[in-house]
């Protein structure tokens, strides 16, 4: 079954239809685009539907549908979580520990996280529990952290002697050193402790470079290369990340917001993830840009199998394969004209990307031809389906 396109993608495709010049039909967009005329026809009844222009059921009350399941299903969890942690610990003769009702929660079927939420637990000390037989040294760490977390959660603004005390008038007696320790080794300070310096400098990489400005891949998705560019209207600014595969220099993966915040990164990642299939083991590349060092892309690295690379700091050539795209898109699109809103660069932007630069834009290096044609005639046909 093939993979469905990505959200984004779909609603970029629609504004394109919706706005097609004089002369040009549904099916020519459709192949601009890649996707099947019927396919398109579709995703544009969709839209009338959300839009109101169409009766029937919109995407926005399906997902309040599956939002409300979703919540009835969590709040079942909470209830059996509280019917059975108040039934485990009214019985005098089993010892007042919690950790195995979470274990035989988890394999009901009840989440770990929503048990530690009602419970108000930490999941570190349940984890390290779980792998190992737990000593009362270990447990006794385990209370005082939750102690001092519980705390630390009521009052930000506590730095560790404060917490100390709310964990010893709590009943977890420590000495402030053991406090201290605890909150250094999960990050527990006061909000108001932390320096801040007048120059915001580029913080450190969180992956090794393994490009070195070689930018050759031998096959598709091995080398994938990633940057964030911008441009002004009228309305404010507009946010573009692309990934740009090294192999056949086709933009496998883009998305573009009002934002530049990390789940730019994450969702054009996502998108080329939908659109490319077997990534598992490919490089992506990028410049020290605090979206591609987040928390987010990182993890989302790692739940694709994506092995993360990064350049040095100010140094343009370490990504110059992805400025060259950005160069283009530049000349051909941002600066040909002054746009007047974000929906009108939105739609320049995505139709140069589909329509010109994929299909239409024959490149030397890869033989006069197109990125389209170039995998087309380079790969296998299983890798075409991808």
């Amino acid at each position: 079954m093939p993979k469905p396109y990505p959200e984004e993608f779909r609603e970029d495709v629609v504004r394109v239809a919706r706005n097609r010049g004089p002369g040009v039909t549904v099916e020519q967009v459709a192949a601009d685009f890649g996707v099947r005329a019927m396919t398109l026809w579709k995703w544009m009844r969709r839209a009338d539907i959300d839009d109101g222009t169409k009766p029937g059921s919109t995407s926005e009350d399906n997902a309040e549908l599956r939002e409300a399941r979703r919540r009835i299903k969590l709040l079942e969890q909470e209830n059996e979580v509280l019917r059975r942690a108040a039934a485990y610990l009214s019985q005098a003769h089993l010892p007042k520990r919690i950790y195995p009702l979470v274990k035989e929660l988890a394999t009901g079927g009840i989440p770990v996280t929503v048990t530690c939420r009602v419970l108000k637990l930490a999941r570190q000390p349940y984890y390290r529990w779980l792998e190992r037989p737990v000593t009362d040294a270990e447990f006794e760490q385990a209370t005082r952290a939750n102690a001092l977390f519980d705390a630390h959660r009521e009052d930000p603004e506590f730095g560790y002697r404060f917490l100390a005390d709310e964990a010893r008038s709590a009943g977890s007696g420590m000495a402030d050193r053991t406090a201290w320790r605890i909150c250094r080794d999960n990050n527990w300070w006061s909000v108001f402790g932390k320096k801040r310096g007048r120059i915001k400098k580029a913080g450190p990489p969180v992956h090794d470079d393994l490009v070195r400005r070689d930018f050759t891949a031998m096959g598709p998705n091995r080398l994938w290369l990633t940057d964030i560019t911008e441009h002004a209207t009228s309305e404010g600014t507009l946010y573009l990340c692309a990934i740009k595969d090294v192999f056949s220099k086709r933009i496998v993966g883009y998305s573009i917001d009002t934002r530049m915040k990390s789940r730019l990164a994450v969702a054009a990642l996502n998108n080329a993830v939908a659109r490319r299939g077997h990534v598992d083991g490919c490089i992506l590349h990028s410049d020290r840009g605090s979206q591609f060092r987040s928390r987010k892309f990182v993890r989302a690295l790692d739940r694709h199998r994506i092995v993360g690379s990064i350049g040095r700091v100010g140094a343009a050539g370490d990504n110059a394969a992805m400025e060259s795209f950005f160069s283009l898109l530049q000349k051909n699109v941002l600066d040909r004209r002054s746009w007047a809103t974000r929906e009108e660069l939105r739609i320049a932007i995505v139709t140069w990307i589909e329509r010109t630069y994929h299909r239409r834009r024959r490149q030397a290096s890869l033989g006069r031809l197109t990125p389209v044609e170039f995998e087309t005639v380079m790969t296998t046909p299983a890798l075409q389906a991808a």
